[in-house]
């Protein structure tokens, strides 16, 4: 599969038989899996096939449990040749049910793409190794994005059907929707980064073979990406529309708010800023501006020119330190979920303390 995919030439088949050979080091005919690995990572570098390259040792694995099906530790030679310089067809026609055959097939074909010239083949074949490579990674993150849009949308209609809705419109309900992404993404964030006890997880479940715990710190970026786009749409709605709205609001219209906000309405803008909720919400977005700018790589690898006077204010130091900033943006989350305008009823502010203390505690 090696040489009909990428090795045009007679000679390079030559090449590359001639390499299998110098890989077997004691000329016994006989290839360990380190030496199958090895053949593997050179190949796929040289071809510039990076995901092959690192699932080397995986695939090198299948192969073994291909070819190896009695656990002798070694393959023959003229096996192994066999099944690196077969076509995609020969590939296809090899494969069986076996998981082992089935990613083997994926394999060669990955290495040896078909002569097929048709650009929807193309793309077809290119899609389908995309999700066997990353398969674990797309439905962890369809569920985690199905998840925040299912909050969102409930969170929406419900305060679609409230009567503030009479006067801040879409605006109070996109801010809500945000907020409640929010309590479930500032919930989740900390976890990837919990190396205990995904430790513990990956040594003592079967989980990792459907999670994919090596990408846990892509993962918690994900997370903070959606921390990020919900903390622009709650403030942002909160800050630029709602408040503005009901200062504006007629007299007819601020009536069933009187219970929410008081007999008479607030004076001015400064009203909302200074209140509980409005100080809590300003400091925590400031906290984790910080934290997020300067975790950027850029940042965190202090990449800046020596001229720069940022330069001193970045690198690990400063994203390390400045990311623990998050026990106080937690803290004041508590703060903030207790002070709630809209939100009276003393158990439905209560629960959402305690659901926050519980994921900060499980998270440790």
């Amino acid at each position: 599969m090696f040489c009909h995919g990428f090795l045009s030439s007679e000679d390079r088949c030559t090449a590359l038989t001639t390499s299998l050979f110098r890989v077997d080091k004691n000329a016994d005919g006989r290839i360990t899996v380190e030496e199958v690995k090895e053949i593997i990572a050179l190949s796929a570098s040289a071809n510039k096939l990076s995901k092959i390259k690192e699932r080397a040792d995986e695939y090198a694995a299948l192969i073994m449990e291909e070819l190896d099906p009695k656990n002798l530790g070694y393959i023959e030679l003229e096996s192994l040749e066999s099944l690196l310089l077969q076509t995609p067809s020969e590939a296809v026609a090899r494969s069986t049910i076996t998981h082992s055959s089935k990613l083997s097939k994926a394999l060669s074909m990955r290495l040896a793409p078909s002569k097929d010239t048709s650009p929807l083949r193309h793309y077809w074949l290119q899609f389908t190794f995309f999700v066997q490579e990353n398969w674990k990674r797309i439905w962890v993150a369809g569920l985690w994005l199905s998840i925040c849009i299912a909050l969102f949308i409930w969170k929406f209609i419900q305060y679609r059907n409230r009567a503030v809705f009479n006067i801040m419109g879409y605006c109070v309900a996109t801010a809500k929707g945000a907020a409640e992404t929010l309590k479930f993404n500032m919930a989740l964030v900390l976890f990837p980064v919990c190396r205990n006890t995904i430790t513990w997880i990956r040594s003592k479940t079967k989980i990792g073979a459907v999670v994919p715990f090596n990408d846990n710190i892509n993962f918690h970026k994900v997370i903070a990406a959606g921390v990020a786009v919900g903390v622009v749409l709650h403030a942002g709605a909160h800050l630029t529309c709602d408040f503005p709205l009901l200062l504006h609001a007629s007299d007819a219209k601020y009536e069933p708010m009187k219970p929410f906000f008081g007999e008479t309405r607030p004076p001015n803008y400064w009203w909302f800023v200074k209140g509980t909720a409005g100080w809590t919400g300003i400091v925590m977005v400031v906290l984790m501006s910080i934290s997020f700018v300067l975790a950027q790589p850029w940042f965190r690898r202090n990449k800046l020119k020596d001229t720069n006077p940022l330069k001193k204010m970045t690198g690990f130091n400063a994203f390390w330190f400045t990311h623990h900033l998050f026990a106080i943006v937690y803290a004041l989350l508590i703060v903030h979920g207790t002070s709630l305008y809209l939100t009276k009823e003393w158990y439905k502010k209560t629960v959402r303390s305690l659901s926050t203390t519980l994921y900060i505690n499980a998270n440790r």
